[in-house]
């Protein structure tokens, strides 16, 4: 098993390098295949492609999400090569959320090995690019979404195990302002500063936070002007959006498209929008965990579940009403930093779940 999680890390997959996305591709379509499923490859155009694996022939469907891309680049592994120290297994990737191919094939083995069909027909998508946004594959899962009774994401768990069963919907704005340049000595007046302006607009946008409710508004990346004794003729900001449910999701979309400049001589331009919508924790996604839970129990360990504020290709498929199960994958730590690692203990339990939801649900 750690073996394969070797190779799977061996494989770099950064999002931005088709090349390399699509060398992983092929290797997971040659492993699925020597398992007997069947693999269809759908062009992820600039990005690479993404997979559709089918397994079982059963007359209902249920759908897996486990994205190849990664946030690092070609070269980590030999700066930071696969390694187990104690229960832990470390490599770029492995916890986000490379384990989850290991877990998809230690299930369809398991499958053969006892001679059981999965109660439902397993679509496995392997898609290329969930870590800059999904532009390439979230057609094609949201158009197996429509199809499945189900959905199981194999992003790593939230701390202690925990299932992700609600999440923030994300987007992200960029403002550009363009006021006038003058000498800040010698004719201020005359000038009406983009900074200015972009001050009051940061102010404006901070204000829609609100901790309570889980709205989040962050103004991360500014710039703007040319030297200190010019007043500014442009300013620009970019803007990371969180929000808890689609109601919260118009409402701050609505404040900032309809930002206006405060002053004569200004004018605003925005782009950008919501990216990813909420997934919110519906009466069928709390029954779907409330079964997977009991499961759990019966494989001796606790299954809790938990909110948070990062997306995933499990927002799309929620937000078209179909249950969704999130943070199915790795118990580990260190997504997206270099003390990634899964907990090896964790595997067979885990994989185990996996199986006893798709042979039973």
């Amino acid at each position: 098993m750690l073996s394969f999680a070797k190779s799977l890390v061996e494989h770099e997959s950064p999002s931005t390098d088709k090349a390399a996305v699509d060398r992983f591709g092929s290797f997971l379509a040659d492993v699925y295949r020597e398992l007997g499923a069947a693999v269809e490859v759908f062009s992820g155009g600039q990005q690479g492609d993404n997979l559709k694996v089918t397994f079982g022939d059963g007359e209902d469907q249920a759908l897996i999400l486990c994205h190849m891309d990664t946030v690092w680049p070609v070269g980590e592994v030999a700066r930071r090569p696969f390694r187990v120290e104690g229960d832990k297994a470390y490599g770029p990737g492995i916890y986000d959320m490379k384990a989850g191919f290991l877990y998809t094939v230690e299930v369809i083995k398991a499958f053969k090995h006892f001679g059981v069909s999965p109660k439902k027909r397993i679509v496995i998508i392997c898609n290329s690019d969930e870590e800059i946004g999904s532009p390439s594959s979230r057609l094609l899962i949201e158009n197996e979404a429509r199809k499945s009774k189900y959905v199981l994401v194999l992003e790593p768990s939230a701390p202690g195990g925990a299932l992700k069963t609600a999440r923030k919907g994300q987007g992200t704005f960029e403002l550009k302002v363009k006021g006038i340049s003058a000498h800040s000595g010698s004719d201020p007046e005359r000038g009406v500063s983009a900074i200015e302006e972009l001050a009051r607009h940061i102010l404006t946008l901070h204000g829609l936070t609100n901790y309570e409710t889980g709205t989040t508004v962050n103004v991360g990346v500014i710039s703007g002007g040319t030297r200190s004794n010019v007043v500014a003729a442009e300013a620009s900001a970019k803007i990371d959006v969180r929000v808890p449910d689609n109601d919260s999701m118009k409402t701050v979309e609505s404040v900032i498209l309809g930002l206006k400049p405060t002053r004569p001589g200004i004018t605003l331009e925005v782009t950008g929008g919501m990216t990813r919508p909420p997934m919110v924790r519906t009466e069928k996604t709390a029954e779907l965990y409330s079964r997977a839970k009991i499961l759990a129990r019966e494989l001796g360990f606790d299954l809790p579940e938990a909110s948070t504020g990062a997306g995933s290709d499990g927002n799309f498929t929620a937000n078209l009403g179909v249950p969704t199960l999130d943070g199915l994958g790795a118990v580990g730590d260190g997504s997206h930093a270099v003390h990634e690692h899964i907990l090896v203990s964790t595997l067979p339990q885990r994989i185990g779940l996996l199986f006893r939801i798709l042979q039973e649900f």
